[in-house]
């Protein structure tokens, strides 16, 4: 924590020239901003029905936005090495933080899944916390055992095990939806740091493996496989919510039917303002909409990489892992949840980073970039002028 208060007492001492990736800033703002507006949108109908107020979600994520930025901004001057130093805290405090929510009295539960903890009127997701911490901590192993994780499987095992032990408190939420996404990034982290191909084509076989036996092993999971496979079959239960949301996207056409003018927000599509607020997207700006939030999305999601590559390429190797890590995970959850809201993905309950009603994943969303965008600060730091791609 010194070390932190003394970085920031640099900046205000010694004013430098700020270097960062503005294409990942100025698309950051972009999605936040669209984020924003469409949870106005979104959630007055709702809001002014069950909470007596119109701008009940918009204050809320306004707040939260506020928070987010506040913590982007502290999150950026913390140096990169002090999250490699504080790896195997982070992850202490990962794995405290899954258990605590299972305990009875302090996780909050919601729709039949206990995956908030409660301060007072506002809920914290432990989820998205972990997920970052996570991948701090993977990013940290790796560097430490770069020719073991290259030369066998048993250095790929080692944190593996520790991303199993997270996941099996995840699903004791349940949150089926955060271990695809955290073992995802994990599992790309390993690959990208430079493992043998056989080693990871049988990695990818038993998360696989793993994954669909998750996927059936509880009868709630299976429906939603088997509503996915033909939601209209049964479009008033278990195949309602993709139905109206791909009844969204058929109203929205190509353009869309305007600003505020969607139907299926008028309690037709259920969390329109959280995890189907892509479908309203789609309903009132149409596929050019649509379009616009995935380039975004992919844009932000290379951005991150060449961040991280450049960092490898200076033998950064720590601030590389974490720049890929972090980059997945953003890219992971936006792909399964695009993927849900428009049926080629199994309903999972996914906020839509950036974008959605919801302040954990708001805060981590925004730090997470702040982390990226430090990292490029330090790129910038330890490369001649002139070397930026």
């Amino acid at each position: 924590m010194s070390s932190i208060v003394q970085q920031l007492r640099l900046h205000v001492q010694q004013p430098m020239t700020l270097k960062v990736d503005l294409w990942l800033l100025g698309i950051t703002a972009a999605l936040l901003t669209i984020g924003f507006i469409m949870i106005a949108s979104s959630s007055m109908e709702v809001a002014a029905t069950n909470n007596d107020s119109a701008f009940y979600y918009v204050l809320r994520h306004g707040l939260f936005l506020g928070l987010a930025l506040v913590a982007g901004v502290v999150v950026f001057m913390v140096p990169i090495a002090w999250w490699e130093k504080s790896s195997w805290l982070l992850l202490v405090i990962a794995l405290a933080i899954l258990l605590l929510v299972l305990i009875p009295g302090i996780g909050r539960t919601v729709n039949g899944s206990t995956r908030w903890i409660g301060f007072g009127a506002f809920n914290v997701q432990p989820s998205e916390v972990a997920k970052v911490f996570l991948v701090v901590y993977v990013a940290a192993y790796l560097v430490r055992r770069l020719d073991e994780v290259r030369s066998s499987l048993k250095g790929v095992a080692k944190p593996i095990v520790v991303v199993m032990v997270a996941a099996f408190l995840l699903l004791m939420e349940p949150d089926f939806g955060a271990v695809v996404v955290m073992m995802a990034a994990v599992v790309g982290m390993i690959f990208l740091s430079g493992m043998r191909v056989k080693h990871f084509l049988g990695l990818i076989v038993s998360c696989l493996l793993t994954v669909a036996v998750l996927a059936v092993s509880q009868p709630y999971r299976l429906k939603r496989l088997t509503a996915y496979t033909d939601p209209w079959a049964d479009q008033f239960n278990t195949g309602y919510q993709l139905t109206q949301a791909l009844i969204a996207f058929g109203r929205g056409e190509w353009s869309g039917v305007g600003l505020g003018n969607s139907i299926q927000k008028l309690f037709y599509l259920p969390e329109a303002h959280t995890d189907f607020l892509f479908a309203i997207i789609g309903e009132e700006f149409g596929l050019l909409g649509t379009v616009t939030v995935i380039l975004l999305f992919g844009t932000l999601v290379a951005r991150a990489m060449v961040i991280a590559r450049r960092a490898e390429v200076q033998g950064r190797l720590f601030a590389a892992f974490l720049g890929y890590g972090l980059a997945l995970l953003v890219g992971c959850q936006a792909f399964i949840n695009l993927g849900v809201n428009t049926g080629l993905l199994p309903t999972k309950g996914l906020t839509l980073p950036f974008i959605s009603y919801g302040g954990s994943s708001l805060i981590m969303s925004c730090v997470t970039i702040a982390i990226l965008l430090r990292i490029d600060l330090e790129n910038n730091q330890a490369q001649p002028e002139g070397g930026r791609p």
